[in-house]
C-alpha cells in the first residue's frame, strides 16, 4: 500500500481536505474534449497503474498456466506481482517528489492495489492446488477482505495519527501487498515440485463433512489464508510504519 494515500490526506484539517477533494473533483467535471480522463493522469497516476498492469499479467499468466501446463507462464504469473509491489512503492515517491496528488490517484491505488495483491495471489493460489469448493470459499473471502482493508483505509487514513511529514505511524490490520508473503511460499513450492500435477500441495486436506474429494473437503494450507484474511480486516492489528 503506498504512500500516495497518506500524503493525500495529511492536509491541515477536514475543512482543508474537504476543500481540496472539492477542488480535486471539480477538475474532472470541468475538463472537456476526448481523453480528459488521460490528460489529467498525473505522473504517479501512471506509475500506479503500471501496478494494476503487473496485476492484470499475473492473472493472465496463471490463466495460460492452466491452460497449456507450461511452467513458464507459472513463473511469469509469480514474478508480476513483486513487480507490482515496486511500483506501489514507486507511486508515492513520485507523488511526494512531483508534490502532487489526486483523488483519482487514490482510487487507483486502491484498485491497483486488489488486482495485484488480492486478485493475482489468490488465484495463483487455485493454480498451484488449491481447488476444492471450501478451497475457492476461502480464496474468495480472502479476496473480499482484502476489498474491505482497502476501502476502511481509504475512509479512516485521515484520522490515524502522522508524524510532522504526514506518515502515518501505524496500519490497522496487515496491508494487503503482505499477500506477497504467500506468493513467495507459493513459489518455493513450485521449485520444489509441490503442486497440482506433481506432488501435490503439502499438508494435505481435511474433510469436513461427506466423502474425501467431496464439497467438504478443504486443504489444510488454506487456513493460513483465512488467517491472513482476518489480519487484514483486523480493528487491533496495528503494524508500525517503517
Amino acid at each position: 500500500m503506498s504512500l500516495r494515500r497518506t500524503l493525500a490526506s495529511s492536509s491541515n484539517g477536514h475543512e482543508n481536505s474537504d476543500t481540496s477533494k472539492g477542488a480535486a473533483v471539480a477538475q474532472y467535471q470541468m475538463t472537456e474534449g476526448h481523453f480528459s480522463l488521460v490528460r489529467n493522469f498525473r505522473l504517479a497516476d501512471l506509475v500506479t497503474i503500471a501496478n494494476g498492469i503487473c496485476g492484470s499479467f499475473s492473472i493472465f499468466m496463471s490463466a495460460k498456466y492452466l491452460v497449456s501446463n507450461d511452467e513458464d507462464y507459472l513463473w511469469s504469473a509469480l514474478v508480476f506481482p513483486l513487480a507490482g509491489l515496486l511500483f506501489d512503492f514507486l507511486d508515492g515517491k513520485v507523488a511526494r517528489w512531483r508534490n502532487e496528488s489526486t483523488m483519482i490517484g487514490q482510487e487507483l491505488d486502491s484498485l491497483a492495489d486488489l488486482i495485484s495483491f488480492g486478485v493475482a495471489p489468490a488465484l495463483l493460489a487455485f493454480v498451484v492446488g488449491f481447488r476444492t469448493y471450501l478451497d475457492t470459499v476461502v480464496l474468495t473471502g480472502f479476496i473480499c477482505c482484502g476489498l474491505a482493508r482497502l476501502a476502511r483505509f481509504n475512509a479512516t487514513v485521515a484520522s490515524i495519527p502522522k508524524d510532522e511529514k504526514g506518515k502515518a505511524h501505524y496500519f490497522e490490520g496487515l496491508p494487503i501487498p503482505s499477500s506477497l508473503g504467500l506468493v513467495a511460499i507459493l513459489s518455493y513450492w513450485t521449485t520444489q515440485g509441490w503442486i497440482e500435477g506433481k506432488e501435490g500441495i503439502p499438508y494435505g486436506t481435511i474433510t469436513l463433512w461427506g466423502k474425501p474429494g467431496g464439497d467438504g473437503e478443504l486443504h489444510t494450507f488454506s487456513i493460513v489464508f483465512a488467517l491472513w484474511a482476518a489480519a487484514m480486516v483486523s480493528k487491533t492489528l496495528r503494524i508500525p510504519k517503517i
